[in-house]
């Protein structure tokens, strides 16, 4: 486990691994699995060793709005906010691929903070981040118009699985994006008309 984590996390130091192997616990969802749900306490830190995680904001109305994508070597900036001020969770975590994350008690999270640079280096990096994220996010629904959102998503998407084709369904996307399925497919159509994209059964094929 220790040379895993010394690939994945490069920048940690080798005291902290060792910590961290002693400390932590590995745990594994299969794809689909909600790791986190709105309302939900959280007494950990999680981070993502293997697969990826998408990150959601629920609404009042039981909406979601897709916000950010977890990759191996990062960590959930929300989580760890929850987590310091033990407030409960704003966001809902699932896992889109079968996942692989190391646990880490809450009360480790804030000794390393004072303990080990390499940590504290890297939770202030992830919540810069993540802040970054969330103001392009906000960005995007302050200033743009939904086709402009729309491909904003399917490129963000594409960047997140180092793909091209997507596979994703046209009710996905709606939902991601808060808005009716018939919009999406409405403006899907608009793109597939100016080459921009090719629509297949649950999958979008990107051409630019």
């Amino acid at each position: 486990m220790t040379n895993e984590i010394k690939k994945i996390f490069p920048d940690f130091s080798t005291e902290l691994i060792e910590e961290i192997v002693a400390n932590s616990s590995v745990k594994s969802f299969k794809s689909g699995s909600i790791l986190m749900r709105s309302g939900q306490y959280i007494n950990n830190t999680m981070l993502l060793t293997k697969g990826q995680i998408k990150i959601t904001r629920e609404g009042e109305n039981g909406g979601e709005f897709f916000m950010y994508h977890l990759h191996p070597g990062q960590a959930c900036a929300i989580s760890m906010v929850c987590a310091t001020q033990s407030q409960t969770s704003q966001i809902m975590a699932k896992a889109i691929e079968d996942v692989e994350i190391i646990s880490i008690p809450l009360s480790l999270m804030e000794k390393w903070m004072g303990e080990h640079k390499s940590w504290y280096e890297f939770v202030i990096a992830t919540y810069r981040t993540r802040f970054e994220e969330i103001l392009e996010v906000v960005d995007n629904i302050a200033f743009r118009a939904m086709d402009e959102r729309l491909e904003f998503y399917l490129k963000r998407q594409a960047e997140a699985c180092g793909c091209k084709e997507l596979k994703v369904s046209h009710q996905e996307i709606a939902t991601d994006l808060n808005t009716s399925r018939e919009v999406i497919s409405r403006l899907l159509k608009k793109m597939e008309q100016r080459g921009l994209v090719a629509l297949h059964r649950n999958q979008i094929a990107l051409l630019q």
